[in-house]
């Protein structure tokens, strides 16, 4: 019997230890938030930017992990982009007519403003602005909601990405 709960404890406290390592933090989600911008640049610098936004796209959304509700900025016709392909598209365009590349602009730097971090157990949720910073030194101020997960090896990945251009009369 004594064995028996010692067994029950050791499982309980391995379970509550493995719950805290899958817990977002908001430091991991501003984290995951500077790397994405880092790798919005490094795509626009890209001596093959495809390869660069798939590498981005790995790194920092759970398309390997399940559903991921995409919604770019700059798209209207297609507005929704479900799959990696996608959203590889929009980033470098490739597929849709109305795919530009958004991240060949280049970008210098972008930087965040959230209004907001959630944080409940291993899931997340952030809105604000982000600023994309161009060549000219032209900010471009994108609204986004942004939804995070933890994947199997502990890594934040998006799981919802909002962004559009603000309202204007």
């Amino acid at each position: 019997m004594i064995k028996l709960a010692a067994i029950s404890l050791a499982i309980a406290s391995l379970m509550s230890l493995s719950a805290q390592a899958a817990s977002i933090t908001t430091v991991e989600v501003e984290a995951a938030q500077k790397g994405w911008g880092e790798g919005i640049v490094k795509i626009g610098q890209a001596q093959d930017p495809k390869k660069a936004a798939i590498k981005h796209l790995e790194q920092f959304y759970a398309f390997n992990d399940g559903q991921v509700l995409f919604k770019p900025t700059l798209a209207s016709v297609d507005q929704f982009r479900g799959t990696q392909k996608e959203a590889l598209s929009y980033f470098v365009g490739q597929d849709l007519a109305e795919d530009k590349g958004f991240a060949l602009a280049p970008y210098v730097k972008v930087r965040w403003e959230n209004e907001g971090i959630i944080t409940d157990g291993n899931s997340a949720m952030s809105m604000g602005n982000y600023y994309f910073t161009k060549k000219n030194g032209e900010e471009i101020k994108v609204e986004y909601s942004f939804g995070y997960i933890k994947d199997k090896e502990g890594n934040v990945k998006i799981n919802l990405h909002h962004s559009s251009l603000p309202f204007k009369l």
